[in-house]
């Protein structure tokens, strides 16, 4: 998880903490964590780098709305992160 973007990683985060969303709910759940506007020229290329890197999966619900899942090497990874990071932010605190 290294090489990827801070939105690439919350783009994985959402992912994982939803049901198989779509491109927008994924968009409307980004837009309120940033407080601003995410144009479909950033978020669908960056959805696509995690599909291409294996991190998520793109599925079809129709011919005009895709879902996406997190894999089981996008878990890993994101279980790696979350251990790394706990070595030094007390989640506690």
């Amino acid at each position: 998880m290294y090489d990827l973007t801070g939105f690439q990683r919350d783009l994985l985060y959402v992912i994982a903490g939803s049901d198989d969303p779509h491109g927008l709910a994924i968009k409307d759940e980004l837009e309120t964590y940033y407080e601003k506007e995410i144009h479909h020229g950033r978020l669908y290329p960056n959805l696509d780098t995690l599909v291409e890197k294996g991190l998520i999966e793109k599925g079809h619900r129709d011919r005009r709305t895709n879902y996406y899942t997190v894999t089981r090497r996008g878990q890993r990874e994101i279980d790696a992160r979350t251990d790394w990071q706990a070595q030094y932010v007390d989640p506690v605190a």
